[in-house]
């Protein structure tokens, strides 16, 4: 007669449930993307009166070439996320490095921001160009929107694109505070282009 087997330990057990995964302290993502520096953009449009409305973005991404599509993140609280809505679209106007004054301003809730900038609407516009402070413009037509958190992802489609200068110095923003491009884009060496060294400075 075979001896009797030994009972298996919980520990050696294979059928035991996995015990639930505390969930994870909110993670303070700031310092993080504080480090990942940016082009600035302000994001403009129009609400069902025809009132202009605007705001500082940095927050944007190219998702595809062809259709030319992107992504731009808003606060969901946003007035000018609801422009964008009601008017069904927005002009994603790209900063040069002398237009650090206008981000600020667009990111403050000054009500007279469009009082003191310059801007014009253009046939098939999608929302205000500021012609002085971007050096390109980009009117996009609003695909859909998706909540995450306390913000709102817009998706949209790029359907022209207004250059107004060839060889952009991009206001760029990161470890919180405005830089500017050490070249512009024409001067641009061969060697530059393959190894990249392209380093911000304070303006």
């Amino acid at each position: 007669m075979s001896p009797a087997r030994p009972p298996t330990s919980p520990s050696t057990r294979g059928d035991q449930p996995i015990p639930p995964v505390a969930h994870p302290a909110a993670v303070d993502l700031r310092p993080f993307m504080a480090a990942f520096p940016t082009g600035v953009a302000v994001i403009t449009s129009f609400d069902a009166a025809g009132r202009p409305w605007g705001m500082t973005c940095t927050s944007l991404c190219s998702i595809s070439l062809d259709p030319a599509s992107l992504v731009v993140s808003l606060r969901s609280a946003s007035p000018t996320l609801g422009a964008v809505r009601a008017h069904g679209g927005f002009a994603l106007n790209l900063l040069h490095d002398r237009a650090q004054a206008t981000s600020q301003r667009f990111s403050s809730g000054d009500p007279e921001r469009f009082d003191t900038t310059d801007w014009d609407i253009p046939p098939l516009a999608r929302g205000p160009h500021l012609i002085t402070d971007a050096h390109a413009t980009a009117d996009c037509v609003l695909l859909s929107t998706t909540v995450i958190g306390d913000h709102t992802a817009a998706f949209a489609e790029v359907k022209r694109v207004v250059t107004r200068d060839l060889a952009p110095a991009p206001l760029l923003y990161g470890l919180r505070r405005y830089a500017r491009w050490p070249v512009p884009a024409a001067a641009v060496t061969e060697s530059d282009r393959h190894t990249n060294r392209l380093t911000p400075s304070n303006p």
